[in-house]
């Protein structure tokens, strides 16, 4: 069953597996399930660079567009660790996002 929806605001640092590493905004929610698929193995790490960013309005389109195209299961023990999946514009937004709270 999947939660509700998701207001996102952290940012955090993921490592896949084959040690590279990308930027997600997400919330409490989303990292419990990152810091469950790294100690399962399906990722190497995760780590938050910064939580309670301001809702902005590229927070929200990133927000719209996560809710309306993943699911985020409420139960913490998923069965795999979903990469969400980004057009070219969702990335250009996630820059923005990057740099207004000024992580790079």
């Amino acid at each position: 069953m999947a939660a509700d929806y998701q207001t996102l605001d952290i940012i955090e640092e993921i490592t896949r597996n084959d040690g590279s590493t990308y930027k997600e905004i997400g919330n409490l929610l989303h990292n419990g399930q990152a810091e469950y698929a790294a100690e399962q193995g399906m990722i190497q790490s995760v780590r938050i660079l910064k939580i309670n960013i301001p809702h902005s309005g590229n927070v929200e389109k990133y927000e719209k567009y996560v809710n309306e195209h993943f699911e985020i299961p409420e139960m913490v023990a998923i069965k795999e660790y979903t990469e969400w999946t980004k057009t070219p514009e969702m990335d250009d937004v996630i820059q923005k996002i990057l740099t207004e709270n000024q992580v790079s």
